[in-house]
């Protein structure tokens, strides 16, 4: 039996507003482009143009082969678990896409997997290709089309990566050559044995340096951000939904002092820099007071404006708004109504990060912020996917500690200590 990878994806510039699908057909024993399809739909949330793609990517592959065995990939967790079955399917503009798509093949002819969308950029691409058109009053063409060689300069991009501060695969990538070239003498270790047995003899050196070993370049003291989420507030216990959107609380009691006796005690914080919300800035000037320091902002370092969902729980949201929610859930790029997506967070947060890596080199800095941004520093510096964002626990007041040096590679060192608060 013939076998099909579909990768697909669809996007609104508004949710709803402009949108516009792309799906891409690929032979999963060869990896060759067998088909790619685009179409601008007109204004529709990000979720109809999701399930269009998909539509359209099985179609595709059934006119190649009816009777193959299809693996379909998308980067929106929201349709590949109601196709798969395990999330139920409310919303009326996405009952008859999803039971069109599984009418063109038997249900046990396909499976279907969540990916990162750093892995699904040919269908993005396409997508956002089939919207350009469509703001210029036109249909998408595939003789027009870029989106496999951008997708192809991608994955070469991602094979030798040259990130910013802070970016963990970049980091690795310099450091396997700093070894290489200290062992050989020569730029051109890896490339002459391939990259496999290069990150082999790495890892075998790092582990028992041999006799003449030399060692890279010394990189110095690295920059290194102490995270204190801010004290407790009124909203806290409850856990209610509290970003740069809403209220604006102060500290409740409890979490005036918790943090502060003990990073005195560690004396080693040579700056404090705070978000420029209440809770943070409270917080910041209790510990600045006992160590002499003063407090400066950083707007980058601020929560998530949470919308709507300002002051709800996840209860209420789950029964006020259940689609926007497994949305929000879902991807990244969707945001609370009237709120800011992870993915505009990381955005931010990595741009306070390169700021901050840059102003206080070598030295101990304190950043006193909040749930979002510190789980994001920590996501990037370890490489994960944006979904790690749901699987860490950072309680209020606690202390997490990442290190960033010279050559961009970073080290997470501490997550969510709460010693000092027993």
């Amino acid at each position: 039996m013939r076998e099909f990878i579909v990768e697909a994806d669809g996007g609104s510039r508004g949710n709803p507003g402009p949108a516009g699908y792309g799906s891409v057909v690929i032979d999963a024993a060869t990896g060759e482009t067998l088909m790619e399809a685009a179409e601008y739909i007109g204004v529709a949330t990000n979720n109809v143009a999701e399930y269009k793609g998909l539509v359209a990517g099985l179609k595709a592959a059934h006119q190649l082969d009816p009777a193959a065995s299809v693996h379909v990939r998308m980067d929106s967790k929201l349709v590949v678990e109601q196709m798969s079955g395990r999330w139920k399917i409310k919303h009326p503009d996405m009952k008859p896409l999803a039971a069109e798509a599984a009418r063109v093949y038997p249900s046990s002819q396909v499976t279907y997997e969540w990916i990162p969308r750093e892995k699904n950029k040919h269908a993005d691409r396409l997508a956002n290709e089939a919207m350009d058109a469509g703001k210029r009053g036109k249909q998408w063409s595939p003789s027009a089309s870029t989106a496999e060689l951008d997708a192809r300069a991608a994955r070469s991009a991602a094979e030798a990566p040259a990130g910013p501060p802070g970016d963990a695969a970049a980091g690795a990538a310099r450091a396997r050559a700093a070894l290489a070239t200290s062992r050989t003498g020569t730029a051109t270790a890896e490339s002459a044995e391939g990259p496999e047995s290069a990150d082999a003899r790495a890892a075998q050196n790092t582990a028992t340096p041999p006799v003449g070993w030399a060692a890279p370049a010394d990189l110095g003291a690295p920059a290194t951000f102490v995270l204190l989420r801010h004290g407790e507030t009124a909203l806290t216990p409850e856990k209610r939904f509290s970003g740069s959107g809403g209220s604006d609380p102060s500290l409740s009691d409890v979490g005036r002092e918790r943090a502060a006796a003990a990073l005195a005690t560690r004396g080693t914080i040579q700056a404090i820099v705070s978000s420029p919300l209440k809770r943070c800035q409270e917080t910041a000037h209790t510990v600045a007071a006992r160590l002499g320091l003063d407090v400066h902002i950083e707007e980058g370092l601020r929560e998530t404006d949470f919308g709507a969902w300002e002051g709800l729980t996840f209860g209420e949201v789950r029964e006020r708004q259940p689609e926007e929610l497994n949305a929000w859930l879902a991807s990244p790029k969707a945001a609370p109504p009237g709120g800011e997506s992870f993915t505009a967070v990381s955005r931010r947060v990595s741009a306070a990060r390169d700021r901050l890596t840059e102003a206080y080199a070598g030295r101990t800095v304190l950043l006193v912020t909040h749930v979002t941004p510190i789980k994001t520093l920590v996501r990037l510096a370890l490489g994960a996917p944006p979904e790690s964002l749901f699987r860490m626990e950072l309680s209020a007041a606690s202390v997490s500690a990442v290190a960033y040096y010279a050559d961009g590679n970073a080290s997470v060192r501490l997550l969510n200590d709460t010693s000092h608060l027993r």
